[in-house]
């Protein structure tokens, strides 16, 4: 018998997130996770606030709202309110009731400088981390790193002298230029949208982007991030992070792998000072490598191991929304990359452990 479709909507409905939400769904571990992670930063969420005044949004439903848009790549803050409104799904992970109101997508940016800065988003990534080597999931002897552009929220057209020389503009809200025969260097030029961004390039006969920098340790038993630094683009930046995030988290006796970019002798005497030993990519001449590093089976194996890493970055600008950032500024950007790793680690511990299935997401 053909089932008819009634006009008429009940008057009253009595719907449980919780009952909406199936037992077996991954989020409802991954909240138990974020919710321990943000109980443990109660400290640091007092010290920000005022003890008088009006309340403010949770800083805790803020901080999984974004969560949220990083893993399922939801693409604006507008339309991540937008989707808080109707999916009940996002409201039970948030902590909303079904008759709960919505901030406005504005609210992310007013709290942008207090909450969601490095500082508070190292501390958040720090708690993730300390989660996973709880669980035993993490190395503290091998490990790998790499660098990627992040390119800028801004044109080749607001690349302009820094003296404010230069042809007129033209008319109009998105008026022609013409670039050729200049000399467009950093040194001379800023761009008017985001000063920080820096024209680079990653190799020879790639294009020059105006972009910053990401760089990532990883542990080599199940490639996990263990440490993240957003920098300018520029030559030197990765080796100079690199040795920056070595001395900040690999003990003396640890291997670090890298790719050919990372043969350089201030790079490997510096993970030597350090007492690391550089598992790099030895370029065929002209090397800082000899046979003390290459001669040993382990430095085959890093090699082979440290190309997982690139699933990092490309989880993080596929998924994570990262490939071209939407914010200005290089402290930004350093703030939302360290939430976009965590997110990631936080998704590797759930496939390592058994609980989180792709199919869902």
């Amino acid at each position: 018998m053909r089932g008819q479709a009634s006009p008429q909507s009940a008057m009253f409905s009595y719907v449980s997130l919780e009952e909406r939400v199936p037992a077996s769904h991954p989020l409802r571990k991954l909240r138990m996770l974020v919710d321990s992670v943000l109980a443990s930063m109660d400290d640091e969420f007092d010290a920000i606030y005022a003890r008088v005044g009006r309340p403010s949004v949770p800083p805790e439903r803020l901080l999984k709202a974004l969560l949220l848009q990083i893993l399922f790549s939801i693409r604006s803050e507008r339309l991540l309110v937008e989707s808080l409104d109707y999916n009940l799904l996002y409201r039970w992970f948030v902590g909303l009731g079904i008759d709960d109101d919505i901030w406005d997508h504005s609210t992310f940016s007013q709290n942008r400088d207090r909450l969601f800065n490095e500082g508070l988003a190292r501390i958040f990534f720090e708690r993730v981390k300390a989660l996973a080597q709880w669980g035993r999931l993490t190395s503290s002897e091998h490990f790998s790193v790499d660098g990627t552009l992040i390119e800028a929220w801004a044109s080749h057209k607001s690349f302009k002298p820094r003296d404010g020389s230069g042809p007129p503009v033209g008319p109009g809200r998105n008026p022609e230029a013409d670039f050729k025969g200049q000399r467009r260097i950093n040194d001379t030029h800023a761009s008017s949208t985001d000063p920080d961004a820096q024209l680079f390039r990653k190799s020879h006969g790639a294009e020059a982007r105006l972009a910053h920098m990401s760089h990532v340790l990883m542990e080599n038993r199940n490639g996990l991030v263990v440490d993240v630094d957003t920098t300018p683009a520029n030559g030197t930046a990765e080796r100079e992070a690199a040795l920056r995030m070595i001395r900040r988290q690999c003990r003396r006796g640890a291997t670090v792998g890298a790719d050919k970019g990372y043969d350089t002798h201030d790079f490997v005497a510096g993970c030597r000072k350090a007492g690391v030993t550089p598992h790099v990519a030895a370029k065929r001449t002209g090397s800082a490598l000899d046979g003390r590093t290459t001669r040993h089976a382990g430095y085959k194996s890093s090699l082979k191991v440290r190309k997982r890493i690139e699933e990092a970055f490309g989880w993080l600008k596929t998924v994570g929304g990262l490939r071209k950032t939407k914010l200005i500024g290089r402290e930004k950007l350093a703030g939302q990359a360290l939430l976009c790793f965590a997110t990631y680690n936080l998704v590797r511990i759930g496939s390592l452990t058994g609980w989180w299935d792709a199919k869902h997401v």
